[in-house]
């Protein structure tokens, strides 16, 4: 893998999901759900858009009024939009310092992430949904995202996912992976954080985040003996050998079915 290059990765967290179909007790507990972010130390989190313009340029305005202007906002569509819905929805989006659109539209639809982002000056994101790095040399070479997102347990593996980097970095374009399911999904995606380079080495450079999943999850932490560190918003790259985890079999026992 090269070697690492940081043994730590700042974190964003990733929740705010509607709880029903209430938007002012929607408001009301998500609201109070980015609060506890802030608290707990997190400079940047990210929501669900796609269920609607009206809806969702009420969410995003109260989470950005409510989170400040210094603290990075993202946003994620789960290609929930069509590109009509899409372009819409980020013009509206615009002044409310949005970091990046995720996967806006259908992931298939390259042609539509490159037009949408000649349309907006919000970075557009995606590619969870794409595979090793044949998938990700069409994104790339269309230049059709800002931000790729490859999720190392499913696009290949690490070795695919450094390839997919290496390609990322010619090309200029910024690489977070994709973090979700187990804990040790997680872990190797942070072995995958310690290598990423940035983007062009400046002092200024922009590094690579961590996607934090912050909703309750029993494989995500419980799964692993030393759970990895998130302090202040802050992950800790583990140390340990391979993964740098080690499992924990009464966990995987007591969810086993049979």
């Amino acid at each position: 893998m090269g070697g690492p290059v940081r043994t730590t990765v700042k974190a964003y967290a990733t929740g705010l999901y509607r709880r029903n179909d209430d938007r002012a007790e929607n408001h009301r507990l998500l609201a109070a759900e980015a609060q506890g972010y802030l608290a707990a130390g997190f400079t940047a989190m990210k929501t669900k858009v796609g269920f609607g313009f009206a809806d969702d340029i009420a969410l995003v305005e109260m989470l950005r009024q409510t989170i400040g202007p210094d603290v990075a906002l993202f946003v994620d569509a789960n290609h929930g939009c069509d590109r009509v819905q899409a372009a819409r929805l980020a013009r509206a989006m615009e002044p409310l310092d949005i970091g990046w659109f995720e996967e806006p539209v259908e992931p298939e639809d390259i042609e539509g992430y490159a037009e949408l982002r000649g349309r907006t000056t919000i970075p557009i994101a995606g590619g969870e949904c794409s595979f090793t790095r044949h998938d990700f040399r069409r994104i790339l070479e269309a230049r059709a995202m800002d931000v790729i997102q490859p999720d190392t347990a499913s696009c290949g593996g690490l070795s695919e996912a450094k390839r997919i980097a290496d390609m990322a970095w010619t090309h200029g374009t910024r690489y977070n992976p994709h973090v979700w399911g187990t804990g040790i999904g997680l872990a190797a995606a942070m072995q995958l954080l310690a290598v990423l380079p940035t983007t062009t080495p400046a002092f200024g450079a922009h590094h690579p985040l961590l996607e934090y999943d912050s909703t309750p999850h029993p494989f995500r932490q419980d799964l692993l003996v030393e759970p990895v560190r998130v302090e202040s918003g802050i992950a800790h790259v583990p140390q340990g050998p391979g993964l740098g985890v080690e499992i924990r079999r009464d966990v995987l026992e007591r969810w086993r079915v049979n």
